[in-house]
């Protein structure tokens, strides 16, 4: 275990594992952040979006002319003013079941012949300032021909649903299968026991602290753009706004992200608001700033989860799984955005299996188009869905057949023997010690002492229920990234990457793993990350990437400093390269066997002027892409305890655990951080967050008094361990562990309330299970 003492980051050299405290924090906590918003550009004016307020309806006019005439306003923008822009439009090169490809829409900026959802963006004002912008807003006439609305996907698919798109029959935007359909039936044809769930996955917002926010400058002597946003990679979102929207070279685009106050995956889109103030900042000549208010980003920013899922789970008389099989609805909303198939599609089908020998998998995912808020990636992007789902039909198939749910996942856990193992999905698991991580927990959380709890908990009125989330998951593809190393005059040494921190804390763990290699000290480390012109590649945050992509980067490019250093060295020093060692802890080259030597700072400033040297060695510094590398599989077992109050349904989160192997964790400290944020939003899904619509599409949950966001005061002391193998698939050893609060949380505290549910005699409730549901099913146990 790391040693659990704070280091020192003004004298540390090597902190690889140690707990060492972000180095942002201070600044943040200070309130001294840029944020986009705080960001005053001399001359800037003010972006107003108009919205529809029609979940579905035909345009039949926009009257601007008020709006125009009002103080302050310099343009009033529709439609027919971005024609010259590109669309947005879904990436994925996803296919239909007959080998077609997905029926993707190509979104405009603004709505032209209708609106699709509450929220979908018709007209914008600019204004001298915000409240003049939005005055003028509000001036703006719409005249709409309402139609009738549908927001769920099951009734999308009816045959009298209202249809979104004359081009998307059905509203079924991209109808996909995975698997051997044939030999799955006959699997489950054969089966001495099967399993059936209906599961819903609920749609949740994602009430980032930070709203979305941009400025735009267009420098007209050079055609080029300036675009200030909150993201989550600047290098990728440039080449999409370049080529895709504004259709002009990458080089005549600059993107710059400051702090950004959360994200999850839904500011990693170009979206509408983008394109607007882009046009205006040319049309006008003038920079256009654009936020977001909290009222709107509850219905114009992309949402996440949505699945109607039919869960099916087939094992032998001896309890081994046969087949699993997953027939879904994917509810997209109004418009595709660009990874928005995914999650029910490969996100399923990589994440269903876990850590278990299912032999067979098949994935029937409908993704169905609705008039409500579109849907994107938001935290694990698949791998909490597909976890859930097994650990559900797990704890259902353990009841059915009367076995203890823990030995029924150890006998079918994939074995360490069997590494590397080529599972189902498609992956290659290259390492996990899954029934002993198991154990581990089950030690930990004091599985034995739990009747005990529940006694206690009866002796008070309140039952009491426990919970198992024993998961794992496929991070993305590590792929290419960046790893420069800048040594500045001023003796710092700069690393810079292509991927972006948006809250997880990148610096300081960047900075451990640089110290470690080159023996430059921690605090004269820097981090450079927001500013594309600085990039030569870029694969963004997102998928729990980032340590692997970068860190693996980082410690290529440190290989090429030292090896630069060493035939510099060996000039100044008079030997030869071949007689120069490097000591990493000292961060010093010397000569074998003297005590002859300089440090690696001392060097870099030498290497500036030292006339010994040729031209091409005056400068230590190195830009280096790594090449791609596979995913990794973080894994972990979470053990949760609730107790329930059936005089009102309210159920309460009282003991967690959660046992993890991320592989080498660079900061075990930030690592706990990552796992307490994601078991808060797993039991805010699980428990308590809900998007509501009533039948015609307008929200119901469009504020904080109407959604519930789990608070400090619904989180029991989380207890956290680590039993890590190291991954093999990167040279870090680090498997990523951004995600892993979610997949884990969702069942363990789902499984834990319907544990509660089923000891006092009531059905199984589906997320959200709020007190309400809770309460119902209790009551129905009462009426027998």
């Amino acid at each position: 275990m790391p040693d659990t003492n704070l280091a020192d980051p003004t004298r540390m050299r090597f902190a690889v594992g140690q707990p060492v405290a972000r180095r942002e924090d201070p600044v943040l906590l200070r309130g001294e952040g840029q944020y986009t918003d705080d960001l005053q550009v001399a001359g800037q004016v003010h972006a107003w979006i108009v919205r529809s307020p029609y979940a579905h309806g035909v345009i039949r006019g926009i009257d601007t002319a008020a709006a125009r005439e009002m103080p302050g306003v310099l343009g009033v923008y529709t439609a027919a003013d971005l024609g010259a822009y590109g669309v947005i439009r879904c990436a994925m090169p996803l296919k239909n079941r007959d080998g077609s490809p997905l029926k993707s829409t190509e979104r405009q900026a603004l709505a032209a012949d209708k609106v699709r959802f509450v929220g979908d963006p018709v007209a914008f004002v600019v204004a001298e300032t915000s409240a003049q912008a939005r005055d003028a807003a509000e001036a703006v006439e719409l005249d709409v021909e309402p139609l009738d609305a549908v927001t769920e996907a099951s009734d999308a698919v009816k045959p009298d649903a209202p249809q979104l798109y004359d081009s998307v029959p059905g509203n079924v935007v991209l109808d996909w299968h995975h698997g051997d359909a044939e030999k799955v039936a006959a699997a489950f044809a054969t089966a001495a026991h099967r399993v059936k769930l209906p599961i819903r996955n609920n749609r949740v917002v994602v009430a980032a602290m930070e709203p979305r926010s941009a400025i735009a400058e267009y420098d007209v002597a050079e055609g080029r753009f300036t675009f200030h946003t909150c993201s989550q990679g600047v290098f990728g979102f440039r080449r999409g706004l370049a080529e895709d929207i504004l259709k002009m070279p990458v080089d005549k685009v600059r993107v710059l992200t400051g702090n950004v106050g959360g994200s999850f995956g839904m500011k990693g889109n170009i979206s509408p608001e983008h394109v607007c103030i882009l046009h205006a900042s040319r049309e006008l000549g003038r920079p256009v700033k654009w936020t977001d208010e909290r009222s709107a980003s509850f219905v114009a920013d992309c949402q996440g989860r949505d699945h109607e899922t039919v869960a099916e789970l087939a094992l032998d008389a001896e309890g081994h799984f046969l087949a699993v099989r997953l027939t879904s609805l994917a509810n997209m909303g109004a418009y595709l955005t660009a990874v928005g198939p995914l999650m029910g599609t490969m996100g399923f089908v990589k994440n269903i299996q876990s850590n278990y020998a299912t032999p067979l998998i098949e994935v029937d995912t409908k993704s169905v188009f609705t008039n409500i808020t579109p849907t994107a990636a938001y935290r694990g992007a698949g791998r909490p869905e597909g976890n859930y789902y097994m650990e559900r039909l797990i704890e259902a198939a353990a009841r059915q057949m009367g076995v203890d749910p823990l030995e029924l996942r150890r006998r079918n856990h994939i074995r360490p023997e069997q590494m590397p193992y080529t599972a189902a999905s498609g992956s290659t698991y290259d390492g996990g010690e899954f029934s002993a991580l198991l154990d581990e927990a089950v030690r930990r959380a004091d599985w034995e002492g739990f009747e005990a709890r529940r006694a206690d908990s009866e002796s008070r009125g309140l039952l009491r229920g426990r919970g198992v989330g024993n998961y794992l998951e496929c991070t993305a593809p590590v792929g290419k990234e960046m790893g420069g190393i800048r040594f500045d005059e001023d003796g710092g040494v700069t690393i810079v990457t292509g991927t972006l921190d948006y809250g997880q804390g990148h610096w300081s763990p960047f900075a451990q793993l640089l110290s470690s290699r080159l023996g430059v000290p921690f605090d004269k480390i820097r981090l450079l990350q927001g500013d594309s012109d600085q990039l030569v590649f870029g694969g963004g945050t997102g998928g729990s990437r980032s340590m692997m992509c970068s860190g693996t980067a980082i410690i290529e490019a440190s290989d090429l400093v030292i090896e630069k250093g060493r035939e510099a060295a060996s000039h100044i020093l008079e030997a030869a390269a071949a007689d120069i060692e490097f000591d990493a802890e000292e961060g010093r080259f010397t000569i074998a066997g003297t005590d002859r030597g300089l440090g690696i700072l001392e060097l870099a400033s030498r290497m500036r002027t030292a006339p010994e040297l040729p031209e091409e060695m005056r400068s230590l510094d190195v830009t280096h892409v790594t090449g791609e590398k596979p995913m990794a599989f973080p894994n972990g077992c979470h053990i949760a305890e609730v107790e329930v109050d059936p005089e009102t349904g309210q159920v309460q989160l009282v003991r967690y655990l959660a046992v993890s192997d991320f592989g080498v964790e660079v900061n075990p400290m930030m690592v706990q951080g990552q796992i307490h944020g994601g078991i808060a939003q797993g039991m805010g899904q699980a428990l308590m967050e809900r998007v509501s619509y009533d039948e015609g599409g307008q929200i119901l949950s469009a504020s904080f008094m109407d959604y519930a966001l789990p608070r400090a005061e619904d989180l029991p002391a989380i207890v956290t361990a680590s039993r890590p193998v190291p991954a093999r698939t990167n040279p870090v050893g680090a498997k990523g562990c951004g995600e892993a609060g979610c997949a884990g949380s969702l069942p363990a505290v789902m499984n834990a309330l319907n544990d509660a549910l089923g000891h006092a005699g009531a059905a199984t409730v589906e997320m959200p299970a709020t007190p309400e549901k809770v309460w119902m099913a209790l009551q129905g146990a009462k009426r027998g």
